[in-house]
């Protein structure tokens, strides 16, 4: 039997909440989604949250709310899903990218600051800055805020991973230090709605925007009427908007899973301490997470340590999974991928996140995965690095 790198846990209690709802007047549109935004904004200390149909139509709709288009330019990093840079490139807007901190595998702020200082020189400063927060450790944001303050740009969280961690003993999604801040709810993600996002925010006017922007660019609110004489069966089309909404079916699991929120992320921690005390002596990098942050460990990743490794990262990779065991990588480059290649992006502009895709391993870690299934992670790994454990070699 596989080990999954991630899998959900649902519960009979996800089954009755999904069921209730399958039995009632509303299957979208219905009081389960205000219900399940009421929950997440009070959760993270936001004031605001907009749910929406996956966490690519969150990144979608707040950029488009925070103005981004055509001549503009999005930075992020190269280490991520493709669509925290594909958000961009649905706006019409360009697309760059920040290399990563060689420890915490986050956006780099030296980096940042020196492309900044670049940019304002050449007058290509980015209109948003999308950090994101790697495998559930959260990104130092107060030093990005800052920098949005001395450079003009807005800041959008892609939290995708990290929904439950903390920095400073601040909840991640309390936009302390963003304008925005976006949560996915995939299955292999923290808690899950099937599939699903949330954006978050402490700004009315963007979440009353974005709100609009998930629904064809309709708002059905009276105060913000252009016609004002209408009667009670009008609704307006404000803007060019979306079909991004959240069904009440997805809702009513993602408020059963949030009760679960805290036990899942201490699993996830319980379960990375593990790992990292079983393979602190072979040939890989372990993550590090600071001391000022908890993260959500969305995912374990370790980077083969090339140099002393008796065996190559693809044969790793291939043996693992030859094995049963469901490694993956995150990521591949985004700059590198055929689609940013043709842009004019290319090997060398982003060293750290290059060699981040050539030694990066994703293992198993899921809440409900057992000592069992992680000792079988744990030895096949081991035997794998363990010197002249593969003659092979590479």
């Amino acid at each position: 039997m596989t080990v999954p790198y991630g899998r959900q846990d649902i519960t009979q209690d996800d089954i009755d909440a999904v069921t209730e709802v399958l039995r009632s007047d509303f299957l979208t549109q219905g009081p389960a989604v205000p219900a399940f935004e009421a929950a997440v904004a009070a959760r993270v200390g936001a004031s605001h949250a907009v749910a929406v149909s996956n966490a690519t139509a969150a990144l979608h709709v707040a950029c488009l709310a925070l103005g981004l288009g055509k001549g503009d330019v999005l930075w992020t990093v190269p280490n991520t899903f493709v669509a925290s840079a594909n958000c961009a490139r649905y706006c019409g807007a360009d697309v760059d990218f920040v290399d990563i901190d060689p420890v915490t595998w986050n956006m780099s702020v030296p980096r940042l600051r020196e492309k900044l200082e670049i940019a304002r020189t050449s007058g290509r400063l980015p209109k948003i800055v999308v950090p994101v927060h790697f495998a559930g450790q959260p990104t130092d944001q107060q030093e990005i805020w800052k920098l949005s303050g001395e450079f003009g740009f807005r800041v959008i969280e892609d939290a995708s991973h990290s929904i439950g961690a903390r920095r400073c003993d601040e909840p991640v999604g309390s936009c302390r230090w963003s304008d925005v801040t976006v949560f996915s709810f995939h299955p292999v993600k923290i808690i899950t709605t099937g599939e699903g996002g949330m954006i978050v925010t402490n700004d009315a006017a963007l979440a009353a925007r974005m709100a609009m922007l998930r629904s064809h660019g309709i708002t059905r609110d009276a105060d913000r009427f252009v016609d004002e004489s209408a009667g009670a069966w009008y609704y307006e089309q404000q803007d060019l908007g979306f079909n991004y909404r959240m069904t009440d079916i997805q809702a009513a699991l993602g408020l059963s899973q949030l009760v679960r929120l805290e036990s899942y992320v201490e699993r996830r921690n319980a379960l990375a301490r593990r790992y990292d005390e079983a393979l602190a002596d072979i040939a890989i990098r372990l993550p590090v997470v600071l001391s000022e942050n908890l993260s959500s460990y969305h995912l374990y990743v370790v980077r083969l340590n090339t140099g002393i490794a008796p065996i190559s990262h693809r044969a790793v990779f291939d043996a693992l999974r030859a094995s049963g065991i469901g490694v993956n990588l995150h990521y591949m480059p985004v700059h590198l991928q055929p689609y940013y290649r043709q842009l004019g992006f290319k090997e060398g502009q982003f060293p750290e996140a290059e060699m981040h895709g050539r030694e990066a391993i994703t293992l198993p870690l899921y809440p409900t995965m057992d000592e069992g299934a992680q000792q079988r992670v744990i030895t096949a790994l081991r035997g794998l690095l363990t010197a002249g454990a593969y003659a092979g070699g590479a």
